[in-house]
């Protein structure tokens, strides 16, 4: 299957160029701290022009490997909840980014909660929007797209001790790429509370506390499911060092400070 972009020329540029340019911008790094590997990222996926410079940050950060899982959101109400394509390519304006078929079949094997579906990841920007950003930085990567919906904590739980078994049993460097936006569509100094109480289960590692205080708390996290299987998955495998690298809200580009959504770059290694 080859799937091709839904969201190119609005998340993101259309123009290969264009995009490349952006990139660059957003992943200026820091000579002072080379590029690190990371079990696990967290990165958030807006419009480029809102949240592309809290990603770009995560990235400027880390040397991804050629294999990536893609633990995205599932937006909209079609298709499978736990949805993983197994093969194939997507493609978007850089070129097509193949999909990792040996590490798919394992991932399904271990979770056999997630099933095939081309359905649920036709029309997600979640996932899409990360693949400019690895095809820049590591053009030679394969990856696993996995885009969950509203599903059960305990489902939760099952999807990240998949991961972790996958994670921990492959013989080549995996990265996690877990994407997630924060609080959505409230001021700005509420989102900024809600946010940082989200931020601060996540570098406890502790899912059930993130789950339950978003539920509690009412923190509208999009990506509250993807971010409770990885932690799952790293406390399975044993992770203890998590950083927030950079925290924005979308009134830091737009000025707008009564409607906004919060993101947060995180890496876990």
């Amino acid at each position: 299957m080859l799937r091709l972009p839904a969201v190119a020329g609005r998340f993101y540029p259309s123009d290969p160029a264009e995009i490349t340019a952006l990139i660059r911008k957003y992943t200026i790094s820091d000579p002072r701290q080379p590029p690190a590997t990371v079990r696990a990222c967290l990165v958030p996926h807006a419009g480029y022009v809102y949240s592309g410079h809290v990603a770009g940050a995560v990235f400027a950060r880390i040397a991804p490997p050629r294999k990536i899982i893609i633990l995205g959101v599932r937006h909209y109400p079609r298709g499978e909840p736990a949805a993983i394509l197994s093969s194939g390519a997507w493609r978007t304006p850089l070129g097509d980014a193949r999909i990792d078929e040996t590490l798919a079949e394992a991932l399904k094997k271990a979770c056999p909660l997630l099933r095939e579906d081309s359905v649920a990841h036709s029309a997600e920007h979640s996932l899409e929007v990360q693949l400019p950003f690895l095809q820049a930085l590591t053009p030679d990567f394969r990856f696993v797209p996995v885009a969950l919906g509203t599903v059960r904590f305990e489902q939760l739980v099952e999807v990240g001790e998949g991961i972790a078994q996958v994670l921990e049993a492959s013989k080549e460097n995996v990265l996690l790429l877990t994407t997630s936006d924060l609080n959505h569509y409230e001021d700005d100094a509420t989102t900024r509370v809600k946010d940082r109480k989200a931020i601060d289960q996540l570098l406890a590692l502790n899912s059930r506390g993130l789950y339950d205080t978003c539920r509690n708390e009412e923190i509208s996290m999009c990506g509250l499911g993807p971010a409770t299987a990885m932690l799952t998955a790293l406390n399975e495998l044993g992770v203890k060092k998590p950083e927030l690298v950079k925290y924005a809200t979308s009134a830091d580009v737009s000025g707008d400070r009564n409607t906004v959504v919060g993101y947060a770059g995180m890496i876990f290694s």
